[in-house]
């Protein structure tokens, strides 16, 4: 349902008279425009005044356009099939997204794999494993050079994670739905009109699973980014030594701006934090950012 579509739905449940006055106005609109004196003999001033406010008409050439005359038709064709009722219920709410087998699988696993944060022999296994891609490496370049390479991995593949399975086109909708909700409770508290804000209040209730809808749309790219961030996580604990076990690699010390001296990886830094933490951190926001910018992906909802 387009935005024009569900505001014409709208002022038709709040005022019947709305009807006759869109109706007026799509009948003098045959070219697209139409004047308030072609039309003043017929709807009264109030609204004409709502139905610019509410964006239905907008500016013209010599007078005012429509803004979308076949989401006008729909919005007084949906308002019929509805009986005027005022709230939109489910008919307005966005399709949910279903995780499949795969995501459900995903999710089990990311939990497992947060046993290797506790559990010292799940650690190793995973470790070990992933040690087979970024052992070589430790070899020949030093380890903020590796953390760096890790963190464009990770930046990589959340980004194009996210781009895939989140649908920001939805989300959008979402958003969409409870701001003119919240627009039109305004609208309903100005007027004073208890009624609409009690069908408004119930409409707000129902519209509640759209945050969960909007939770799930962000949650299952982060099951799949954390099922291959997790053991990337747990090879660089291995790699430094976790909670003060051994280190499994020779990292020497480094000097950097901040501490100004030569500090070890698992110097704390920023509180308990350690320093390669933060390191991983500001490299991960950086290449993020880059890969975004570079692949012209949106990771911010698009209205409808």
């Amino acid at each position: 349902m387009s935005t024009v579509e569900r505001k014409v739905r709208s002022l038709v449940a709040e005022d019947d008279g709305m009807r006759e006055a869109i109706e007026v106005v799509l009948d003098h609109a045959s070219d697209g425009e139409v004047k308030w004196v072609d039309v003043r003999e017929e709807i009264s001033s109030g609204q004409w005044g709502r139905l610019i406010e509410k964006g239905i008409l907008e500016d013209g050439e010599s007078g005012f356009a429509l803004a979308d005359r076949a989401g006008i038709e729909d919005g007084l064709e949906s308002a019929d099939a509805s009986g005027g009722a005022t709230s939109t219920g489910d008919a307005d709410a966005p399709e949910g997204t279903s995780w499949s087998k795969w995501d459900k699988a995903a999710g089990l696993a990311t939990v497992g794999l947060f046993a290797g944060y506790a559990w010292a022999p799940v650690r190793q296994v995973i470790a070990g494993a992933v040690d087979v891609v970024f052992g070589p490496l430790m070899n020949i370049v030093p380890f903020h050079v590796v953390i760096m390479v890790v963190a464009l991995a990770t930046g990589l593949y959340s980004t194009l994670l996210r781009a895939g399975l989140m649908d920001m086109e939805k989300m959008g909708q979402y958003q969409d739905r409870m701001k003119d909700i919240q627009e039109r409770r305004k609208e309903a508290k100005k007027r004073d009109d208890q009624e609409a804000l009690d069908a408004i209040q119930d409409e707000q209730m129902e519209a509640m699973g759209d945050q969960l809808g909007m939770f799930k749309e962000q949650f299952r790219p982060m099951v799949w980014i954390m099922f291959l961030t997790i053991p990337a996580f747990l090879w660089m604990f291995w790699v430094v030594g976790y909670r003060g076990s051994e280190a499994n690699y020779q990292l020497g010390e480094l000097v950097i701006p901040i501490a100004g001296q030569a500090v070890d990886w698992t110097e704390p830094i920023l509180g308990p934090i350690q320093i390669w933490i933060v390191w991983y951190f500001l490299c991960s926001m950086a290449f993020t950012q880059l890969i975004q910018k570079s692949l012209n992906i949106q990771m911010s909802p698009t209205s409808a």
